[in-house]
């Protein structure tokens, strides 16, 4: 394939070889195509698969979207759909501006197809995404989920209300709000996964648009059965399983030493365990609670076996810096072959 034969190694040449220059570069790249809506039309004809379903009462022209931490800041929006994407995901954004952690903090795992970041949230805050949303020339064509984490200066028993700052700024302008307590970079985040916490941060966020938790799949089956109870009381709307691992099981060899990096760990590496925790979320709820599955999907079986696991949508980030857009228009495909999971209207 011509990306992963010519594209891919310029890419990956970028800043002689640093991960984060390359995203960077590549952004602005994308950025540019808003401009430019001959080339986006061509675009979406080569990538852009219809596969239509209604979840948590959102239509989503496919189930295939972009992750959050891919696009922070919203700067390269029109052209995820154009490159097939049927959501997109923006964040994570945080009340507060804040650098993140120091650099280098992305290593590319190549034999792995992985990627240990530990980037830390870095974005230009809450009121800045929303400004920029606000200033979109034209609607966007497939629905807008934001992330949103909590600001590394607030404590956690200030979680909430910094959590309500940036839903209270950003709420007009999302389709869904994924609630991220389960980043191993922020430190003390992934105690919000507790039954209080996020039990009083639910009954602060639930109510006019859908929001998701995003969980970490380093809990055990229990601690996970007993915030799928908080969420179903709450009214949550679905659960984004899963985010990056502390795990460093499945590595290549050769990805060993850097794999040793502190951080969360994303792709191939990711795939069982993503897997079997949406499984179980969705044999515990029933199918009551939508799930959307990301983690590990690098090419269209891995897609395939997501919504076999009861995936209502499903999120790409790593397996798209190895695989590029034509993953996404794959796992697309696939998804119009695989059932709908219960609670999930395709039309």
């Amino acid at each position: 394939m011509i990306f992963e034969r010519v594209v891919r190694p310029g890419l990956f040449r970028i800043g002689g070889g640093d991960a984060e220059a390359a995203h960077e570069w590549t952004l602005r790249r994308l950025a540019g195509l808003s401009g430019r809506p001959a080339a986006l039309a061509a675009l979406r004809a080569r990538y852009a698969v219809a596969a239509p379903r209604t979840v948590f009462g959102v239509e989503f022209p496919n189930p295939v979207g972009l992750a959050a931490g891919m696009d922070k800041n919203g700067v390269a929006l029109s052209a995820w759909p154009a490159l097939g994407f049927g959501f997109v995901e923006v964040g994570t954004v945080t009340a507060h501006p804040q650098p993140g952690n120091p650099r280098p903090r992305l290593f590319r795992l190549r034999d792995s197809e992985a990627v240990v970041n530990r980037m830390g949230f870095n974005n230009a805050g809450a009121e800045a995404l929303a400004a920029r949303l606000a200033a979109l020339p034209r609607p966007l064509g497939v629905p807008l989920g934001i992330s949103l984490g909590k600001s590394k200066v607030t404590p956690l028993d200030g979680a909430v209300a910094d959590y309500q700052a940036s839903y209270r700024a950003l709420r007009g302008h999302g389709d869904y709000f994924a609630v991220n307590v389960s980043s191993p970079n922020t430190p003390g985040l992934r105690a919000l996964q507790d039954r209080a916490h996020l039990d009083a941060l639910l009954a602060a966020l639930v109510g006019e648009k859908p929001v998701l938790v995003k969980i970490a799949p380093d809990l055990t089956e229990p601690a996970i059965a007993e915030l799928l109870e908080v969420c179903l009381a709450r009214g949550a709307a679905g659960v984004i399983a899963t985010n990056t691992t502390l795990a460093r099981d499945g590595l290549a060899p050769a990805d060993r030493a850097r794999g040793a990096e502190a951080g969360g760990l994303s792709g191939r590496p990711l795939a069982d365990r993503a897997r079997q925790v949406v499984g179980f979320v969705h044999r515990e709820t029933g199918g009551r609670l939508p799930i959307v599955g990301v983690g590990g999907i690098v090419d269209p079986d891995g897609a395939a076996r997501m919504f076999d696991a009861g995936a209502s949508l499903v999120q790409l980030y790593t397996g798209f810096i190895y695989r590029g857009p034509a993953l996404v228009r794959a796992a697309a495909r696939a998804s119009a072959a695989a059932p709908a999971p219960a609670g999930t209207a395709s039309r």
